[in-house]
């Protein structure tokens, strides 16, 4: 039988190694709070409203209000564009980080996806105006026009993706989960899942892991337990990796249905 391989095993508290089963387990009703939403949700604001500004100067460089000597125009509406999109993400990644801390709950469909979606709502508003002006501006050459709003494109389609919450929480998730999982949790550097055992299969390549509360483990952006886990512990009501698959390859399966349907009406047209 192959000797289990040794981990080296992190408190997400402190951020030391501790012995091999020398760590504390901690009730997750008891768990301190991991992070201030409220602040991170502030910061993503005041990011989202310079990423605004630079699109507002992004619209005075591309309209010849604004030109500065020492660069040409065509670079100076270059580095607000990129700026804009590095503002937008900035604040993303804060806003996500918050929904990790404090989830919206699933109860008012509307809200849930606003709060989910916001990031996405941002990079749309600090770059589509911008778009509009520009194919709009009839005295604009047309080459500084295809690349302006070009660059203008990318960024949004960038922004978009990278402010997009790809693995959403809700507050009930993460109270299933809390009330499920009675001890601490593990995790590894890399991976979106959880899991309630050390030695799990899954973790046969992790050399390090990292351990803490559920709270900790989602704000981490580890949003779900392992299947294997969840099994092992006979643990149910609580998303899981193939829960989260499967979700993904309906929604695939409705995205290329509803585009068969309309290459059929279009040809039957």
């Amino acid at each position: 039988m192959a000797e289990k391989k040794k981990k080296k095993i992190i408190s997400a508290d402190t951020g030391l190694e501790v012995e091999a089963g020398s760590r504390k387990q901690t009730k997750m009703k008891e768990a301190a709070p991991v992070g201030n939403a409220g602040g991170l949700r502030a910061g993503a604001v005041a990011l989202w409203l310079v990423a605004l500004g630079l699109e507002v100067l992004a619209v005075m460089i591309f309209a010849g209000k604004v030109n500065w000597t020492f660069m040409p125009s065509m670079y100076q509406l270059i580095g607000a564009l990129v700026l804009d999109l590095v503002f937008v993400i900035l604040g993303a990644q804060l806003w996500k980080k918050a929904n990790r801390i404090k989830p919206a709950s699933e109860k008012n469909k509307f809200t849930f996806w606003l709060w989910n979606n916001m990031g996405v709502i941002v990079c749309a508003v600090c770059f589509i105006p911008f778009v509009i002006l520009a194919l709009l501006n009839k005295d604009a050459d047309k080459k500084t026009k295809a690349i302006a709003v070009g660059i203008a494109v990318i960024a949004l389609i960038i922004g978009g993706l990278a402010s997009y919450d790809w693995n959403p929480v809700s507050e009930e998730m993460q109270q299933a989960a809390i009330n499920a999982i009675a001890d601490d949790v593990y995790w590894s550097p890399f991976g979106k899942v959880y899991h309630t055992h050390d030695d799990c299969q899954s973790l046969n390549q992790s050399d390090e892991l990292t351990y803490g509360t559920v709270e900790q483990a989602i704000a981490a952006n580890r949003t779900r337990l392992c299947s294997f886990c969840a099994r092992r512990d006979e643990i149910t009501g609580v998303a899981t990796d193939e829960i989260a698959e499967e979700i993904v390859n309906e929604a695939m399966e409705n995205l290329a249905e509803a585009a068969d349907d309309a290459v059929q009406e279009d040809a039957a047209a």
